[in-house]
């Protein structure tokens, strides 16, 4: 029921943000509405300009290989976590082992989870972008609670995003001779990189949609007065 809970909540709260105006207080930036794209002016007046974008990060979490796991079993009990026996008595509704035909229909669409990566990178791109512009304030170089909150955030993304198993294929485990390859042992060497992380690719997952949350929800409090961005290092200092 957690993994239900937070995912609907997470649902829930990105829809509400891409509606809101105004994802930026001074030199930061709402992760929801990175990069900046201008709205032509035929657009209907209920679009916003994250709806051009926010697809993408969502996308490329729907079609993750670890939440995909994750929300079969929370939200369609397809396949059980259990044997099929022990499936049908504690969830009867649910279909049993046995009765699992894979991904079909509309959900053979998770098939495009490696194109969502490709954009996701240069998401993840204009967000480390954002994140130095954090320590640029009109007063000079200067870091704050929130310069860190916005760095924490693209850490996080970034090992979300880079121990994806579509990017562990794609730097060397598609491979099966590195010694044959031009360049192989640099592959080999990222492939390993790649692999360390991706051992905890389920963790990345949830730390970075934790820190989406954060750091949006910091920059709210912002614009509304609630609090003021505290700085560690000022300008000199």
């Amino acid at each position: 029921m957690s993994v239900v809970f937070v995912l609907t909540a997470f649902g829930l709260y990105s829809f509400v943000a891409i509606l809101l105006y105004g994802g930026e207080y001074q030199q930061f930036v709402s992760p929801f509405y990175s990069p900046e794209v201008p709205l032509p002016g035929w657009m209907p007046g209920f679009v916003t300009a994250p709806m051009m974008v926010l697809w993408i990060p969502l996308g490329f979490r729907a079609t993750c290989y670890y939440y995909r796991k994750a929300y079969y079993r929370a939200f369609f009990w397809d396949p059980p976590a259990c044997s099929g026996k022990a499936q049908q008595l504690d969830r009867p509704w649910a279909r049993s082992t046995e009765s699992y035909k894979g991904e079909r229909a509309l959900f053979v669409l998770n098939n495009v989870h490696r194109y969502f990566l490709y954009a996701s990178i240069i998401v993840v791109a204009f967000l480390t972008y954002e994140a130095f512009r954090t320590v640029f304030t009109p007063e000079g170089f200067q870091i704050g609670v929130g310069s860190l909150l916005w760095f924490a955030n693209i850490v996080l993304l970034s090992a979300y995003t880079f121990s994806c198993h579509s990017f562990r294929h794609l730097v060397g485990g598609n491979k099966d001779c590195y010694s044959c390859i031009r360049g192989g042992n640099a592959r080999r060497k990222t492939y390993n990189l790649v692999s360390r992380l991706n051992a905890k690719h389920p963790q990345w997952a949830w730390y970075s949609l934790f820190s989406l949350l954060a750091t949006d929800i910091y920059l709210r409090l912002l614009q509304t007065g609630v609090i003021t961005d505290f700085t560690i290092i000022p300008f000199g200092g």
